[in-house]
């Protein structure tokens, strides 16, 4: 549904964007994650073509987007970082005038506003100026704005800033909602946990290049250590640190006060391994689990910075 190829974008000698090419099918959701100034927005406007690239193309559907009137663009809902609303209106007269934008009017335009507001829970408040409404709120009706028109593509840029549990949880709901009717959506966000429940794959930029484009288990491939396996041991007297470490399963060994954590690239080969070794120089132990690297690790070994990093 969504072809990205080899985007560029420079301002003068900046490159923001440099070479960015990802895909979406229908029904999928694609995580676009990068410190502040890899050129996730960026990238995100070239899509909605809001801007152009220098070069490279976007293809919606096997179509590539030309020009602001291009109608491929009416398959492509853009809900952007900041909230694109008037307070002084009630929300179904934002909603009218934005479908408007989209020549919607009369019954079809009526049953569009219909539809969004059920989708994000906030039918009973359409009548309601948005200024009295939270910042949770404020960006569902965000979200309801980019559904007027019924887009294939949903492009969401950090839709869940500033809002409270209960707006985020129910902007996930909606988010589920929309996938499992086959839509195809491409968020950024700046929440690593928003990225591991919602996004099939996750592409990671990182000065304007991406540096990683794969499942959350395709990514935890890449690490050194994927699993850790935390051992709680019941001596630790003699214990052989070195010869544990020198197992070729193993990747690295830590041990604190009786707590034994040794890193294992694969779980499967490693941990029989790592037990039949304990067993073998008689080391009993209490309590064993296995621990995964989570998403913020697997962002930090990558690009050796955070999220919010500039």
């Amino acid at each position: 549904m969504l072809d990205v190829k080899s985007l560029r974008k420079s301002y003068g000698k900046v490159v923001a964007v440099d070479g960015v090419s990802l895909r979406a099918g229908a029904g999928e959701t694609i995580g676009l994650l990068g410190p502040n100034g890899a050129g996730k927005t960026t990238t995100v406007s070239m899509i909605a073509g809001l801007f152009p690239p220098d070069s490279g193309e976007v293809l919606i559907d096997g179509s590539p987007l030309r020009g602001d009137t291009d109608p491929v663009k009416r398959k492509i809902g853009l809900v952007p970082q900041n909230v694109a609303l008037y307070d002084e209106l009630p929300a179904i007269d934002n909603l009218t005038f934005l479908g408007a934008l989209y020549d919607l009017r009369g019954a079809p335009l009526k049953r569009a506003i219909g539809d969004a507001l059920d989708l994000v829970g906030l039918a009973d408040r359409a009548k309601d100026k948005v200024g009295t409404f939270s910042g949770g709120m404020k960006r569902r009706i965000n979200l309801a704005a980019a559904l007027l028109h019924d887009p294939q593509i949903l492009l969401l840029d950090e839709p869940t800033v500033g809002v409270d549990p209960q707006s985020r949880n129910a902007i996930f709901d909606n988010l589920e909602t929309l996938k499992k009717r086959g839509k195809t959506l491409v968020y950024t966000t700046h929440y690593m946990e928003e990225a591991e429940r919602l996004c099939d794959r996750i592409v990671i930029i990182d000065h304007g290049q991406v540096i990683a484009n794969d499942t959350l288990h395709g990514l935890h491939r890449m690490l050194p250590v994927t699993n850790v396996l935390a051992i709680e041991l019941e001596a630790v007297d003699g214990f052989k640190s070195d010869a544990l470490r020198a197992l070729p399963e193993v990747e690295s060994v830590e041990l604190r006060e009786g707590n034994l954590r040794v890193g294992l690239h694969d779980l499967t080969t490693g941990a029989p391994v790592v037990l039949r070794w304990m067993a073998d120089n008689g080391y009993a132990y209490q309590h064993l689990t296995s621990e995964r690297p989570d998403l913020e690790t697997v962002f930090l070994t990558l690009t050796g910075r955070s999220l919010r990093d500039s």
